[in-house]
């Protein structure tokens, strides 16, 4: 009877284990924590790697995440350049690595028609940080094409596309990416044969925040070259983001972080341990940048953080129609 009794205990407690430990669905209507988002997705072992081939894998509908979930917790900025302003990609996860006392890495696949995507999302305990496009692909893989993403021991991350030509040869880019303090992951290596080779898409990790104060929006150089301001999580300070490639794509630098308002025309943003500083001074529809202290780890070396940037034009509401 005793030993009845125990086996009855245990079959319990294993019961209650699993269903604590059981994931939760994504689907849209459900209550979804952040804390829910991210154990759905499984963890993973370093190295990972990702390719092509697999996003064409069949996957159960079971493991959709809700297009409703999934903006609650990713802003639609980080797909809209893959699959177009307005659509809802099928997203699924892949897998997931979490650093001790740090970040989180979930790697996401995205299916919308003949269109799939693997992306790279960051969280840190609280939210969203920002996120790096792995692999794009448009229908079925090319026979002479391979494109493979990987993240290794140390948290690097490698892009590397593949394509063998009629004769043979073999043009390959490769792009290794580390993920900085500063909630960015900053390009530390480009090896390419491939003079054709596209340049990757132009993420703005801020893009979708709120833009309320007054300087709050995008200035340009070019489509390459962009300072963007949102509203400070405190008051008296601002969200911004760098991009700037000089030197036809030479030299090149990125850096996002939160800024504190100083004057009635200047915002300056010093690093957390002080070796990167950047003032800002706003002057009409213009905003000038000064790096006033060594910011080289977020830009190559013969390039600094400077320059002037014009505010780009809202675009008009559309007209409102008038009812017969």
């Amino acid at each position: 009877m005793l030993r009845n009794y125990r086996t009855l205990v245990v079959f319990v407690l294993v019961v209650l284990a699993a269903c604590s430990t059981k994931k939760k669905d994504m689907k849209d209507g459900d209550s979804v924590e952040l804390s829910d988002f991210i154990a759905f997705f499984p963890e993973q072992d370093l190295p990972i790697q990702i390719t092509d081939s697999g996003l064409t894998r069949k996957i159960s509908d079971s493991l959709r995440i809700g297009n409703k979930v999934f903006s609650q917790f990713v802003p639609d900025s980080v797909l809209r350049p893959v699959f177009g302003k307005g659509v809802k990609p099928s997203c699924y996860p892949i897998g997931k690595i979490s650093v001790k006392d740090g970040e989180t890495y979930l790697f996401l696949r995205s299916v919308s028609g003949t269109k799939k995507a693997a992306t790279l999302l960051v969280f840190d305990k609280d939210s969203f940080v920002t996120s790096l496009p792995l692999i794009t692909l448009n229908g079925a893989p090319r026979g002479n094409e391979k494109l493979v993403a990987n993240m290794d021991t140390r948290y690097t991350v490698t892009t590397l596309r593949q394509v063998i030509g009629p004769t043979g040869q073999t043009a390959y880019a490769k792009k290794v990416y580390v993920y900085n303090p500063e909630g960015l992951f900053t390009l530390i290596l480009t090896e390419s044969n491939d003079q054709n080779a596209a340049p990757p898409p132009l993420i703005n990790p801020i893009d979708t925040m709120k833009a309320a104060h007054k300087w709050a929006g995008d200035y340009l150089q070019d489509k390459r070259n962009i300072v963007s301001f949102r509203d400070g999580r405190k008051t008296g300070t601002l969200q911004f983001f760098i991009h700037f490639e000089k030197d036809n794509g030479q030299c090149k630098g990125e850096l996002k972080g939160d800024a504190t308002i100083t004057g009635a025309n200047t915002v300056r943003f010093i690093e957390n341990n002080g070796t990167c500083a950047l003032d800002f001074q706003f002057s009409g529809n213009t905003v000038r940048i000064k790096e006033q202290q060594g910011c080289g780890s977020y830009r190559d070396i013969k390039c600094f953080f400077e320059g002037q940037y014009t505010r780009k034009k809202k675009p008009s509401p559309a007209p409102t129609r008038k009812k017969k």
